[in-house]
């Protein structure tokens, strides 16, 4: 997946980072490392392709919670 223009404000300016990422949940915090997205500066959006939902996904307590749920 290769982005060249923001979703959100029509930006050229989006590019791909590589940095920790922290999302919350419920009040919980949880972290993803070296976690690589797309990043507007214009505009702040953040965009993640399918190999970065499942990093997040497997962090995010919300995930973690529903697969417990099917297990029992």
């Amino acid at each position: 997946m290769r982005i060249v223009k923001c979703p959100s404000c029509g930006s050229r300016r989006i590019s791909k980072v590589q940095r920790d990422w922290t999302g919350e949940f419920q009040g919980k915090k949880y972290a993803v490392e070296g976690l690589e997205f797309y990043e507007c500066p214009s505009c702040c959006e953040q965009v993640f392709d399918p190999e970065a939902m499942r990093r997040i996904e497997a962090q995010s307590p919300a995930y973690r919670h529903r697969r417990n749920r099917r297990i029992a």
